[in-house]
Protein backbone atom coordinates (compact mmCIF):
# COMPACT_ATOMS: atom_id res chain seq x y z
CA UNK A 1 0.00 0.00 0.00
CA UNK A 2 2.85 2.39 0.80
CA UNK A 3 4.25 1.73 -2.67
CA UNK A 4 1.03 2.96 -4.26
CA UNK A 5 1.09 6.14 -2.18
CA UNK A 6 4.75 6.72 -3.04
CA UNK A 7 3.94 6.28 -6.73
CA UNK A 8 1.07 8.78 -6.47
CA UNK A 9 3.33 11.33 -4.80
CA UNK A 10 6.07 10.79 -7.39
CA UNK A 11 3.57 11.21 -10.25
CA UNK A 12 2.26 14.46 -8.74
CA UNK A 13 5.78 15.82 -8.38
CA UNK A 14 6.71 14.88 -11.95
CA UNK A 15 3.50 16.41 -13.29
CA UNK A 16 4.21 19.60 -11.36
CA UNK A 17 7.67 19.87 -12.85
CA UNK A 18 6.43 19.36 -16.39
CA UNK A 19 8.40 18.04 -19.35
CA UNK A 20 11.64 19.80 -18.39
CA UNK A 21 11.90 18.05 -15.03
CA UNK A 22 15.59 17.25 -15.36
CA UNK A 23 16.76 20.86 -15.47
CA UNK A 24 15.49 24.13 -14.11
CA UNK A 25 13.57 26.11 -16.65
CA UNK A 26 14.20 29.84 -16.87
CA UNK A 27 10.69 30.40 -18.24
CA UNK A 28 8.16 31.50 -15.66
CA UNK A 29 4.99 29.51 -15.21
CA UNK A 30 1.68 31.15 -15.96
CA UNK A 31 -0.77 31.69 -13.10
CA UNK A 32 -2.96 28.93 -14.58
CA UNK A 33 -0.06 26.46 -14.50
CA UNK A 34 0.77 27.46 -10.94
CA UNK A 35 -2.88 27.08 -9.92
CA UNK A 36 -2.98 23.56 -11.42
CA UNK A 37 0.21 22.61 -9.58
CA UNK A 38 -1.15 23.98 -6.29
CA UNK A 39 -4.43 22.07 -6.75
CA UNK A 40 -2.50 18.87 -7.50
CA UNK A 41 -0.51 19.37 -4.31
CA UNK A 42 -3.68 19.92 -2.29
CA UNK A 43 -5.26 16.82 -3.85
CA UNK A 44 -2.28 14.67 -2.77
CA UNK A 45 -2.48 16.15 0.73
CA UNK A 46 -6.24 15.54 0.97
CA UNK A 47 -5.83 12.01 -0.35
CA UNK A 48 -3.30 11.26 2.38
CA UNK A 49 -5.61 12.75 5.00
CA UNK A 50 -8.54 10.70 3.76
CA UNK A 51 -6.45 7.52 3.81
CA UNK A 52 -5.75 8.13 7.50
CA UNK A 53 -9.27 9.25 8.36
CA UNK A 54 -11.13 6.47 6.58
CA UNK A 55 -8.44 3.84 7.04
CA UNK A 56 -9.85 0.69 8.53
CA UNK A 57 -12.64 2.30 10.52
CA UNK A 58 -15.14 2.24 7.68
CA UNK A 59 -16.99 -0.84 6.63
CA UNK A 60 -16.09 -2.55 3.42
CA UNK A 61 -17.44 -0.56 0.48
CA UNK A 62 -16.25 -2.94 -2.19
CA UNK A 63 -17.22 -6.24 -0.60
CA UNK A 64 -13.78 -7.20 0.66
CA UNK A 65 -11.13 -9.17 -1.12
CA UNK A 66 -7.48 -8.58 -1.94
CA UNK A 67 -8.02 -5.68 -4.35
CA UNK A 68 -10.19 -3.63 -2.04
CA UNK A 69 -7.36 -1.55 -0.58
CA UNK A 70 -6.16 -0.54 -4.05
CA UNK A 71 -9.63 0.48 -5.16
CA UNK A 72 -10.33 2.29 -1.89
CA UNK A 73 -7.10 4.23 -2.37
CA UNK A 74 -8.05 5.16 -5.94
CA UNK A 75 -11.50 6.26 -4.80
CA UNK A 76 -9.97 8.45 -2.08
CA UNK A 77 -7.60 9.96 -4.63
CA UNK A 78 -10.47 10.87 -6.96
CA UNK A 79 -12.49 12.32 -4.07
CA UNK A 80 -9.46 14.43 -3.13
CA UNK A 81 -9.04 15.71 -6.71
CA UNK A 82 -12.69 16.79 -6.83
CA UNK A 83 -12.43 18.42 -3.41
CA UNK A 84 -9.27 20.34 -4.35
CA UNK A 85 -10.80 21.54 -7.64
CA UNK A 86 -13.92 22.73 -5.78
CA UNK A 87 -11.87 24.85 -3.36
CA UNK A 88 -10.70 22.21 -0.91
CA UNK A 89 -9.47 23.46 2.43
CA UNK A 90 -7.67 26.52 1.07
CA UNK A 91 -4.24 24.93 0.91
CA UNK A 92 -3.97 25.45 -2.87
CA UNK A 93 -4.50 29.19 -2.43
CA UNK A 94 -1.65 29.44 0.07
CA UNK A 95 0.65 27.28 -2.04
CA UNK A 96 -0.16 29.34 -5.14
CA UNK A 97 0.63 32.60 -3.33
CA UNK A 98 3.98 31.22 -2.18
CA UNK A 99 4.83 29.89 -5.63
CA UNK A 100 4.03 33.25 -7.23
CA UNK A 101 6.14 35.06 -4.63
CA UNK A 102 9.05 32.69 -5.20
CA UNK A 103 8.75 33.15 -8.95
CA UNK A 104 8.78 36.95 -8.58
CA UNK A 105 11.94 36.71 -6.48
CA UNK A 106 13.60 34.63 -9.16
CA UNK A 107 13.57 31.37 -7.17
CA UNK A 108 11.56 29.46 -9.80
Amino acid sequence: MDGLLDAQMQNALLAARGPASTSRSSAAQTPDQIRKTAEDFEAVFLSQMMEQMLGETTESSFGGGPGENAFKSMLNEEYAKVMAKAGGIGLADSVMREMLAMQEQGGA
